[in-house]
């Protein structure tokens, strides 16, 4: 089973994140839930970004790596949106990482001074008409990543929805996409559990934006 380690978004660590990491649990799977806000929730996101502008992203960041310290390495990184850049900073230098799973973001590897991995497996999924993810550039990276990577699995749905999987944001969830995103993020985990990965890279992208 895989050991995966889960970082929030901008809304901080809510009820949605602690129910996605038990779905991933019930699985056999094991999940940390890393506080990466020190116990601050927000209604909405743009509260939450002003509280990351405050700290400062490479805060944020710093959280993150400080909270796989005593991990052991060989972990899948997770994120949804905010916690993908604590996510993808790990999965790509923090060595021995098995796979990487992004949600509602992604941002170019040289982002992070080095391009992705060769052999690392990634899975990222957004909507197609997500203002945060399709119109301010990260659609474009995750296309990028996803061409350039040998093992990658692009997957973008229709709607306009930010943080469309988190069950306790009434506003944003959509049950129908989020049930089909946990089955592929499953599907993937078990993929890495057998030392398979996916023989080529799937890009199941609307292209609409």
């Amino acid at each position: 089973m895989a050991e995966v380690v889960l970082f929030h978004h901008a809304l901080g660590l809510t009820k949605g994140m602690y129910a996605f990491a038990d779905k991933l649990e019930a699985e056999g799977h094991t999940v940390h839930v890393p506080d990466l806000f020190e116990g601050h929730l927000f209604t909405t996101i743009e509260s939450g970004m002003a509280y990351v502008s405050e700290v400062g992203v490479e805060t944020i960041i710093a959280r993150g790596e400080r909270a796989v310290s005593a991990l052991p390495r060989e972990m899948v990184y997770a994120g949804f949106s905010l916690g993908v850049l604590a996510a993808q900073s790990l999965s790509q230098t923090r060595e021995g990482a098995r796979g990487a799973l992004f949600f509602d973001a992604c941002v170019p590897p040289s982002a992070f001074g080095s391009p992705w991995p060769a052999d690392m497996p990634v899975q990222i999924h957004g909507m197609d008409a997500d203002p945060f993810f399709a119109h301010e550039g990260d659609l474009e990276a995750a296309r990028e990543l996803a061409k350039a990577a040998q093992h990658a699995e692009l997957y973008v749905y229709p709607g306009d929805r930010h943080l469309f999987a988190d069950c306790s944001l009434s506003s944003s969830y959509d049950a129908d996409s989020a049930a089909l995103l946990l089955h592929r993020v499953l599907e993937f985990l078990r993929r890495l559990d057998r030392g398979a990965v996916c023989p080529q890279n799937t890009l199941l992208d609307s292209g609409r934006a």
